[in-house]
């Protein structure tokens, strides 16, 4: 039974956990996409609309990027991996375009949020998402690097839709993406006895950005407000 359980988690591991990521940013979004988006009190730019197409298409392919892996379809998921680095280009600039458009309107209409300190959290968000993406390219004929570090990327952005949870608190947020990533830890614990290294070294130093990114937040810390007005004006 043990052994058929490691086999399970060996094949089907990576397929299931972009299914939950897909589950958990519909979930997350879907308290605040009607008033947000779809009815909005208060129009938003109009980039927010194509951030939310292109980040919607990013997590379909990467359900399809996932099951070409486990039907051995290797080949087309390696020739379609480049359409991927044109998604993570394209959410990195939506992303950080997004942000500082919505925060330069929330200013402009002196709404209380989001603030110019949560910019901060949404570059930061934005970098533990293009760096294990570009890691993951670098070492992407390293099939236990890249698969890993596809998913720290992929989990990195689920921190908008946590923390659109009406019970989670905006600042334990990040906390459910390291609890998605904790899975991919205690998958390597069962079925190969160990942590692979990618974990070892990338989930701390995300843990560690995360605070940092949290702290200036909370803190409105004076360090960040001078740069953050610049870059929304």
């Amino acid at each position: 039974m043990t052994t058929k359980r490691t086999s399970i988690l060996e094949r089907y591991f990576y397929l299931f956990m972009s299914l939950l990521i897909t589950f958990v940013v519909v979930y997350g979004f879907s308290f605040t996409i009607d008033q947000n988006l779809l009815h909005p009190r208060i129009k938003p730019p109009q980039v927010v609309y194509v951030h939310s197409f292109v980040f919607s298409a990013w997590l379909l392919f990467f359900i399809l990027q996932s099951a070409l892996v486990r039907s051995h379809n290797v080949r087309l998921h390696r020739t379609l991996g480049w359409v991927g680095a044109g998604f993570a280009v394209a959410i990195v600039v939506l992303g950080y375009t997004t942000s500082t458009a919505v925060l330069r309107l929330a200013v402009q209409l002196r709404l209380p949020f989001p603030t110019v300190s949560f910019l901060f959290v949404e570059i930061m968000e934005l970098v533990c998402f293009a760096v294990p993406f570009a890691l993951a390219i670098y070492w992407r004929k390293r099939p236990d690097f890249h698969r890993r570090l596809m998913l720290i990327a992929t989990c990195a952005l689920t921190e908008a839709a946590f923390g659109r949870i009406p019970s989670l608190p905006n600042v334990f947020a990040p906390a459910g993406v390291d609890a998605l990533i904790l899975l991919g830890v205690l998958r390597d614990m069962i079925v190969e006895r160990r942590i692979h290294k990618v974990y070892l070294y990338a989930l701390p130093t995300m843990i560690f950005l995360q605070i940092i990114a949290e702290y200036t937040s909370v803190h409105q810390s004076s360090w960040w407000a001078g740069i953050g007005n610049f870059l929304i004006r």
